[in-house]
């Protein structure tokens, strides 16, 4: 039986990924940091699929956590075949008046949780010339605004380089970029949403059929949503200095996994 491994499982777009696959027949791997949820979540996942999770609970901002998913990465008796690198948070506030240590944080999350979680999967599946990695990004990731938007950049740049460095070996990979979802980012971020339209929310389970359906196709980026895909444009096309502009507008609270 096919193996996925996702963390932040829990909750928004983990969660929704935990229910399509088990949908789909897979065995899961459901990781995040509150044992009492992962416990709930594979229950719930038996009960309406059938399928079987193992649960590991690591708070990936620690190194003890991102440890303890190497290794069950790295276990060759019980292959992972899809990663899914979801978990993610956002920062209150400009920086410059964000604690350190919480954009510290930030970055152990969003990228050396995933350079290190995506070199402990990579040998085994290259082994058996099959497997996928998924990295949530973000459409921030296309726009200049502080460091959420400059890690989920460099979480779209590894992605895509080392893509190019799997050429053959039968490995996917690639950078999942949604626009805001309904999930339970913005409220644990204490971010308010009033000023966002109703038009610029896509649900979870949306953005997750979009993005198993571009990694199916062999797609490097998958941006979920017509209106996304004509930001993400638009901003590819603009100089980086007149990005600031849609920057304010389209991620006043851009923060999203």
């Amino acid at each position: 039986m096919t193996t996925a491994l996702i963390t932040g499982a829990t909750a928004g777009i983990g969660a929704a990924f935990a229910r399509r696959l088990a949908r789909g027949g897979y065995r899961l791997v459901l990781v995040a940091r509150d044992s009492e949820r992962l416990e709930r979540a594979a229950a719930d996942l038996h009960a309406r699929y059938g399928t079987e999770s193992e649960v590991l609970r690591a708070d990936l901002a620690t190194e003890d956590g991102i440890r303890a998913v190497e290794a069950r990465l790295a276990d060759t008796g019980n292959p992972v075949d899809l990663l899914v690198n979801n978990a993610g948070f956002g920062n209150k506030g400009a920086f410059g008046t964000v604690p350190l240590q919480d954009e510290l944080d930030m970055l152990k999350v969003h990228i050396e949780a995933i350079l290190r979680l995506t070199t402990a999967a990579l040998p085994g599946m290259r082994e058996r010339g099959r497997g996928a990695i998924v990295n949530v990004a973000s459409v921030a990731a296309f726009l200049p605004r502080g460091t959420y938007g400059a890690s989920k950049a460099w979480v779209v740049s590894f992605t895509q380089g080392v893509l190019r460095d799997l050429g053959g070996s039968g490995v996917r990979m690639m950078a999942l970029c949604p626009g805001f979802t309904r999930t339970e980012f913005h409220e644990r971020a204490g971010m308010g949403t009033d000023n966002i339209p109703a038009w610029s929310w896509l649900s979870a389970d949306r953005v997750v059929e979009d993005a198993l359906r571009d990694l199916g196709r062999g797609r490097s980026v998958s941006v979920p949503g017509k209106r996304y895909k004509a930001v993400v444009a638009l901003a590819r096309l603009l100089p980086s200095g007149k990005l600031g502009g849609v920057s304010n507008k389209a991620a006043r609270t851009y923060r999203t996994d």
